[in-house]
């Protein structure tokens, strides 16, 4: 069935006032094609300048949120924080979420079903290290962290699934699309065994992991890749170029 293809802009921990307006004023001046998603990532000190200046056309999210309202909870933000300053999508379970807070698939999972319970969108992140690649374990770590989610929540229609190998991500190496396809495939397949047909049918399955204007269009041309969450790139023209990549 066809799906909306979706582009994500991950700035992570970039930007400053005078870049933000940069950006802002380059996604201001772009028309999003017909059939596509747009949706940037600022950090969370510019999440409210870029929701106030970006037209409302373009999705903004916060690059992470906590599964609480208020609270004592120093340096956190939530969900409901969230949708006060009208923004209404968060990126969950990032590699660097998981590598450098150490944050479990179990928590992932809570945090996804908290973040759409308060109505916030999510792009839920799951992806396997270079070692677990090369020893074959890529099946067995992408399901299992995609099954941390699914235990967590019943309505998957606000969802967003990101693959990204952490092996491609700021690396410069990226997944042959086959690569990409076989294990989009595989996450498409475990959602309808395990899930529903209905559920794998409808949620887009975007990929992550060094892609640029150069490798978007041959990538989206891949069956069940429906987009892409995209890092540097997406502080860069090249953006621009990606979100184009389905025409």
């Amino acid at each position: 069935m066809a799906r909306n293809f979706f582009i994500g802009g991950n700035w992570k921990m970039n930007g400053s006032v005078s870049t933000v307006k940069t950006l802002v004023d380059m996604l201001n001046g772009f028309s999003i094609p017909a059939g596509t998603e747009v949706v940037v990532a600022p950090p969370a000190l510019y999440v409210d300048r870029v929701r106030q200046q970006l037209k409302k056309e373009y999705g903004v999210a916060a690059q992470n949120s906590y599964v609480k309202a208020s609270g004592a909870y120093t340096g956190e933000i939530s969900p409901e924080m969230l949708k006060d300053i009208d923004v209404d999508w968060v990126i969950l379970g990032h590699s660097e979420r998981r590598e450098y807070f150490k944050e479990s698939d179990e928590f992932v999972g809570q945090k996804t079903a908290y973040a759409l319970n308060a109505g916030v969108s999510v792009i839920a992140c799951i992806g396997e290290k270079l070692e677990e690649r090369e020893s074959n374990k890529t099946t067995e770590v992408v399901t299992r962290q995609l099954k941390a989610i699914a235990d967590e929540i019943k309505d998957w229609s606000n969802v967003v699934v990101a693959y990204e190998p952490v092996w491609a991500i700021g690396t410069g190496k990226v997944a042959t699309p086959e690569q990409a396809e076989e294990v989009h495939a595989t996450l498409r397949k475990w959602l309808a065994d395990n899930v529903s047909k209905d559920v794998a049918d409808k949620t887009r399955i975007i990929y992550g992991g060094s892609v640029k204007g150069s490798n978007a269009a041959e990538l989206a041309k891949k069956e069940n890749i429906d987009g892409f969450l995209v890092g540097g790139a997406s502080l860069q023209n090249d953006f621009l170029t990606i979100c184009a990549a389905r025409i």
